[in-house]
């Protein structure tokens, strides 16, 4: 056998019956030991130790408990990424609570369907923020750095006796259909995360870096899995946008060794020609998730860093199911071989195993690892359909070789991937016939060199409006600030008539394949 071959046979997986994942990740540090190196945009930058971090995550469950959070109760979390910020985060699990971490980006609208949908506790946010949440009506607590809401708490150590069953994360994903559904993930959902053991190969002090926000699967994942085997973690809190010059000048100087990227931020580094020269690092692992990366990508970070970055595969509700390993050959544009312990197969629309080379959708054999979600956030009827069964469908179209690589093959549904997020159509629809000069609204996928894929939307006017440039930015502003500041159509076309079958719904496989060939 080759080693991968000898790692899936040796692989077993070890739940625990009573686990936190605060305790896990955070607790069991010495106290001297560096957890994170922070930097904000304007070049302030802490030193974390781990006995720091311990006594603000302590400080944070106490000050949670005192505003009422309990075992299943829900903390929802709209902050930058600081130490505080993670001291929210362990402070919430430590209660035996259920984090919902939402992004600055996201749209009032996005963020008010979360809020009404999960009914927090409470709301964590900053003074830049606060504003936003004035006539929610729930409690909101300001958290700022120097404002005193953990000064003064106790440090005394609090840990609640969780079974590795109980839900400890709530994300909120994308479909095609309604609005985005609350996935619940329970403590053990960290232990399926070996991503960080088979690709990064993390090891125990060194510095890493994870480019995705903390608001989703792959911007915590990052955050924690590398927290739990030993590594430092080297943070920037960005003022604005992703801007790829900045982001090369911080791994270098603070010589990052380890780090977790997008396709989308590599093709923007792209744009630097000599950024290796310029901005020379020290890479010993870079990988990459959230969407297929181009070869040309992997061929650009080569020839710059001398490494090859490794891409891996996953979704929110199970993640990562595929991966390129250090010790496997790279077939650059694959996606990799399942993970050791994950039993991913290619099947047809009756759970058969397709032909070698044919296509069909990647399928995770249900329950078969801890990073099996305990369901949708009341949504009983949704969660049996999507996780009932005996295989969980991804919705991912892909071929697999001789060898057992699995190459991207499309989305077998109409969710929009962009940039490596998630996006409903039905969602930026929803938005856009809320415009008044909207009657009717198409959203797909339009491909973009930068982003792999944007959102474009067709638009019918009602009565008494024409198109223009103008009207189409007065929409896409519109859709942006009611969704997020990633999921608005970059794109709109205006048209007389959408594409729909017999029975009124849209068609829009057709409008994709119309944006397939006009690229």
């Amino acid at each position: 056998m080759g080693r991968y071959e000898d790692e899936c046979a040796r692989h077993r997986w070890t739940v625990p019956e009573r686990y936190n994942l605060a305790h896990d990740v955070c607790d069991k540090h010495p106290r001297d030991k560096l957890a994170m190196v922070w930097e904000r945009f304007d070049g302030e930058r802490r030193d974390v130790t781990w006995g720091e971090m311990q006594d603000l995550a302590n400080q944070a469950a106490h000050v949670l408990a005192d505003h009422g959070v309990v075992k299943g109760e829900r903390v929802a979390v709209v902050l930058p990424p600081t130490p505080e910020t993670a001291a929210i985060f362990f402070g919430t699990w430590k209660l035996g609570a259920l984090l919902l971490s939402m992004s600055v980006l996201y749209g009032d609208d996005g963020i008010r369907h979360r809020l009404t949908d999960s009914d927090p506790k409470v709301l964590v946010t900053n003074a830049a923020n606060a504003a936003r949440f004035a006539d929610w009506g729930g409690e909101v607590l300001i958290l700022d750095a120097d404002d005193g809401l953990l000064a003064g708490a106790s440090t005394e150590p609090v840990v609640a006796d969780t079974s590795s069953e109980d839900p400890a994360q709530l994300y909120y994903t994308s479909g095609t259909t309604g609005l985005a559904k609350g996935i619940v993930h329970a403590h053990r959902y960290l232990l399926a995360h070996e991503e960080f053991i088979y690709c990064h190969e993390v090891q125990d002090g060194e510095r890493f870096h994870g480019m995705g926000e903390w608001a989703w699967a792959a911007g915590i994942a990052p955050l924690l899995g590398p927290w739990r085997l030993g590594a430092t973690q080297v943070v920037i809190q960005r003022e604005g946008g992703f801007d790829p010059a900045q982001q090369l000048d911080f791994l270098s100087r603070h010589r990052v060794t380890n780090v977790f990227t997008t396709p989308t931020a590599m093709r923007s580094m792209m744009s630097i020609a000599d950024a290796g020269t310029r901005y020379p690092c020290e890479f010993r692992r870079v990988c990459s998730a959230g969407e297929p990366l181009n070869p040309e990508a992997i061929r650009w970070f080569r020839e710059q860093y001398g490494l090859t970055v490794l891409d891996y595969y996953g979704l929110t509700e199970s993640y990562p199911l595929v991966g390129n390993f250090p010790w496997m050959e790279v077939r650059e544009g694959s996606m990799g071989r399942p993970m050791p312990g994950w039993d991913v197969r290619i099947l047809d629309e009756d759970e058969r195993e397709v032909a070698q080379g044919e296509r069909g959708e990647i399928c995770l054999r249900a329950r078969s690892n801890p990073h099996y979600p305990l369901g949708y956030w009341n949504n009983d009827e949704a969660a049996r359909e999507t996780f009932g069964g005996d295989w969980f469908h991804t919705k991912d179209a892909a071929t697999a070789d001789e060898d057992g690589y699995i190459w991207y093959a499309g989305r077998a549904d109409d969710v929009i991937i962009s940039a490596g997020y998630r996006i409903g159509p039905f969602e930026v629809e929803s938005a856009c016939i809320e415009h008044p000069a909207v009657r009717e609204a198409a959203a797909v996928a339009s491909p973009d060199e930068r982003r792999g894929t944007i959102v474009k939307a067709f638009i019918v006017l009602a009565e008494g409006h024409e198109g223009s440039d103008a009207l189409a930015e007065e929409i896409k502003a519109f859709v942006r600030d009611r969704l997020s500041a990633y999921a608005y159509p970059r794109r709109i076309e205006f048209v007389t008539d959408l594409p729909k079958t017999l029975t009124g719904k849209i068609r829009r496989i057709e409008l994709r394949e119309q944006e397939a060939a006009r690229s």
